[in-house]
């Protein structure tokens, strides 16, 4: 019984959330201006210099059980508990590494959809990637995207424990 109780208030808060979070544009403490790196030649030895800029900066929205098991841009059915994303320009597959600028948290999530369609917004989440992140009560976060290299990602380590 408390577990029929608590699956219906969560998806009571998610649908309102979801809601909160899609249907209305961001606050203006939240808004955030899209902004992007000037692209230059990158030597082995100025790697460094890639991670000081950024590939976008600017506000994050989430999406969840709505879409779940709908396609994707990519074809795949959506799973919100996957670590995916969609973003409108960059390759279908790609990686991101999204990072939470009030929290500090990051994740890496893979590129399978398009979107977000509300103006204001560069990258719209999976559920699970909000969650991870820190932000799936609020709906709505400024963040910052940096590519991610395939090479690169056996290096990568994860996230640190969230509970």
């Amino acid at each position: 019984m408390r577990r029929r109780l608590a699956e219906g208030l969560a998806v009571l808060l998610s649908v309102a959330s979801l809601g909160a979070g899609a249907a209305s544009g961001p606050n203006s403490s939240e808004a955030a201006t899209v902004t992007k790196p000037t692209v230059k030649a990158v030597s082995r030895q100025s790697k460094k210099a890639i991670k000081a800029n950024p590939y976008e900066v600017g506000t994050a929205s989430w999406y969840g059980e709505f879409f779940q098991g709908k396609e994707t841009a990519s074809g795949e059915p959506f799973d919100m508990q996957a670590l995916t994303a969609a973003h409108p320009t960059l390759p279908l597959g790609s990686f991101v590494r999204v990072t939470n600028l009030r929290n500090g948290r990051a994740v890496v999530v893979r590129i399978n959809d398009r979107g977000p369609v509300v103006e204001g917004r560069i990258i719209d989440v999976s559920y699970n990637t909000a969650r991870v992140l820190g932000f799936e009560g609020r709906g709505l976060q400024k963040v910052r995207l940096d590519l991610v290299r395939p090479a690169s990602m056996a290096r990568l380590q994860p996230v640190a424990n969230l509970q």
